[in-house]
């Protein structure tokens, strides 16, 4: 990805092994110490990223592509960890591996479906929605940064646009349910309203306390405060930061639609909720819309509270690179994963917060739309009121006026809080390789013959 705003002569290096802004100079030397029998060839190929207007080009479609890739592979994932929840193997047949290609094969299917439309519909309002809602999560990537230069716009408000591109999805859902004329789709589109403007609210104050914390609202200089190990990360801080992040991630899965909130698309009250009389290629725009934003909430939990794109260890621990780009490959990449910042680490705590959404959407059950409103009125926002005016007093004790007291309880809670993370991680690292070495195999061969007269 490359970064827009840099200088006329700056660029964001397209390799995933750096996070360092480069000039076209410097990758100009770099290729032509790789490569010296064409340095012809690479100063033609290397002169238009000069221009802003490239550079920016490449970066949509990098964020374009990367738009595509998540709900795809979001979709095929969330399928096989339902098979595996509910004991059975989930897509298998197309594609070969595991059914890898289930996922681009419904896509394809999709796209010459036919494009329907209700004749008693708005057929303006109605073409209109699908956009208000899949492009807000299209404009959320823009600011949200995967390393320090791997942004198209570093933006000093960046947490503020996010949230409100994410705000506006409510209104193309609105307009789906309202143009569809079908009262299904009008009531799963006022439970969409009712539930983002209830949990906004809360969700939007727990963001509050990593901004206290780091004192601005540009995401990469939150991040960059919390380098230097995992206990550093924002979700260690203090207790209200730590439960702040669960506030806010609870909110996140209602402003996804996510179970157990998600109501609105309810297909055993609703048929199928706001969406109910879109087909074809308008309707899995939708879920484009929705796997991204699942994609973008968790990455602002990453950032806020989990160290962004900063690895959980120490510089020190990387390992040494510097030969050949081939012989390097190895440590480069446990280096990108593990053991030095970088986008790969931030796409692979994504990830983690992207399975828990999908884990709890094949684990809890569906509650009803009063308790969705009473578990925010009367649970979520005082509690988020609470941990947002503790966070407060506690930042003015200890930053501001440091009392001995005060300094020896924070240490104590800082540390006992780290432990707290370690234990859950190390726990949840048990129970996977307990279940993966125990897990259940199956007699015979798992090869899928195929169907008759195929």
């Amino acid at each position: 990805m490359l970064a827009g705003a840099a200088g006329s002569n700056e660029f964001t290096t397209p390799l995933w092994i750096t996070t360092a802004r480069l000039t076209v100079r410097e990758i100009y030397d770099a290729l032509a110490a790789e490569f010296p029998k064409f340095p012809v060839i690479l100063a033609y190929a290397l002169w238009p990223l000069q221009f802003d207007l490239v550079r920016d080009l490449i970066a949509l479609g990098a964020i374009i592509g990367f738009i595509n890739i998540v709900p795809v592979f979001g979709i095929w994932w969330e399928r096989k960890i339902a098979g595996r929840i509910q004991s059975r193997l989930g897509p298998m047949r197309v594609g070969g591996w595991h059914g890898w290609a289930q996922s681009p094969a419904d896509g394809i299917k999709l796209l010459f479906k036919e494009d329907t439309i209700p004749p008693e519909g708005d057929t303006i309002l109605f073409r209109m929605a699908v956009h208000l809602a899949f492009v807000p999560a299209v404009c959320a990537f823009i600011a949200l940064p995967f390393a320090g230069s791997w942004v198209f716009r570093d933006l000093d408000v960046a947490l503020l646009f996010i949230l409100a591109m994410l705000g506006i999805e409510v209104v193309g859902v609105i307009l789906a349910g309202w143009a569809s004329n079908n009262k299904w789709s009008v009531y799963g589109a006022m439970r969409e309203a009712c539930q983002m403007v209830s949990y906004e609210i809360p969700m939007g104050m727990s963001l509050l306390i990593p901004v206290m914390l780091a004192g601005t609202l540009q995401l990469t200089a939150i991040a960059d405060q919390q380098a230097g190990g995992f206990w550093t990360w924002f979700i260690f801080a203090n207790p209200f930061a730590f439960v702040a992040f669960f506030t806010y991630y609870i909110g996140s899965l209602a402003s996804c639609k996510r179970a157990p909130f998600d109501l609105p698309e309810s297909e055993s009250e609703l048929v199928a909720g706001f969406h109910t009389e879109y087909s074809g290629f308008r309707w899995s725009l939708f879920f484009f819309g929705e796997y991204a934003a699942m994609f973008v909430v968790s990455g602002l939990a990453v950032i806020l509270f989990l160290g962004g794109w900063k690895s959980p260890f120490p510089a020190s621990w990387a390992l040494p690179t510097g030969g050949a780009w081939y012989l390097d490959i190895p440590a480069r990449v446990i280096n990108g994963m593990f053991l030095k910042e970088g986008p790969i680490l931030f796409i692979l705590k994504s990830a983690f917060l992207y399975y828990v959404q999908l884990w709890i959407r094949w684990t809890l059950p569906r509650i009803r739309i009063d308790q969705v409103l009473y578990a925010c009125v009367q649970v979520l926002l005082p509690l988020t009121m609470v941990v947002l005016l503790g966070n407060t007093l506690w930042i003015l004790g200890v930053h501001h006026l440091k009392a001995p007291w005060m300094l020896a309880v924070d240490k104590a809670l800082h540390g006992t809080l780290v432990a707290i993370g370690v234990a859950v991680m190390l726990s949840m690292l048990g129970v996977a390789w307990y279940g993966w070495v125990n897990r259940k195999r199956l007699p015979g061969s798992l090869v899928i013959d195929h169907l008759p007269g195929s």
